[in-house]
């Protein structure tokens, strides 16, 4: 399980990471990724949107200057990864509806494929994610396999899918994370942060060594159906 937020950039940087690790790994067919929503800024409305450096000043006392050179060391980090990155100009908002639209996006085998476009959207696009209203959602999710009508649907009802991003936020605090990315590997390990590649490695490897075998409890031949049918109980 992997916690993620649109707004994280190091969530950007992490999950390529991460992929980049389970690409390597001899089990990496089997294993299931999931991603769990987590709000940075659940408190800010929606509509209240402002320039990043003006968010990033605010929240961490820091001068623009800092909070450029962390900007410009983020898009280090992210083409060091291969991926796109806008150091400028970019803006920071609500993500509640991204977080639905990726439970919608979950039931439809969508998730993963949906992040990834918010993912570019946010960081490498000029266009902004939170300025154009749901047009813009719909023109993403659309993107990502999805059904504009099911999408105005999600967007229209701001009930839909609450409950299970709410679930989600409830459930990291339970596993302990404060921050993202955080990933759970196998509900027994956690890694916290953008990791190297190497890391996640050793965070897969530990896990699949380490998972616990099934303990049968029991007899052995009690009455049981399998491929070639049913035990039929003969009666002297």
């Amino acid at each position: 399980m992997a916690s993620l937020v649109q707004a994280c950039p190091w969530c950007y940087v992490g999950k390529a990471r991460f992929e980049k690790a389970l690409a390597a790994f001899p089990h990496r067919d089997e294993v299931e990724v999931v991603h769990r929503s987590f709000e940075l800024d659940p408190g800010r409305a929606k509509g209240d949107v402002q320039p990043v450096l003006t968010m990033l000043t605010a929240k961490y006392g820091m001068s623009e200057a800092q909070a450029q050179a962390g900007e410009d060391n983020l898009g280090a980090q992210a083409a060091a990864e291969g991926l796109d990155y806008r150091t400028r100009g970019r803006d920071h908002g609500n993500t509640f509806d991204l977080h639905r639209l990726l439970h919608l996006a979950k039931e439809h085998g969508a998730q993963d494929r949906l992040l990834q476009v918010l993912y570019r959207a946010n960081f490498a696009e000029e266009r902004s994610l939170f300025t154009e209203g749901d047009d813009r959602l719909v023109e993403l999710a659309v993107e990502a396999g999805l059904d504009a009508g099911a999408v105005r649907a999600v967007l229209a009802d701001p009930d839909a899918y609450a409950e299970e991003v709410r679930a989600d936020e409830q459930e990291a605090a339970r596993l302990g994370a404060t921050g993202v990315p955080f990933f759970v590997l196998d509900r027994t390990y956690g890694v916290s942060g953008a990791q190297p590649a190497e890391v996640f490695t050793q965070a897969l490897t530990q896990a699949w060594g380490e998972r616990s075998p099934l303990r049968p409890v029991g007899r052995a031949d009690a009455e049981a159906c399998g491929p070639d049918g049913c035990a039929v109980p003969s009666h002297g």
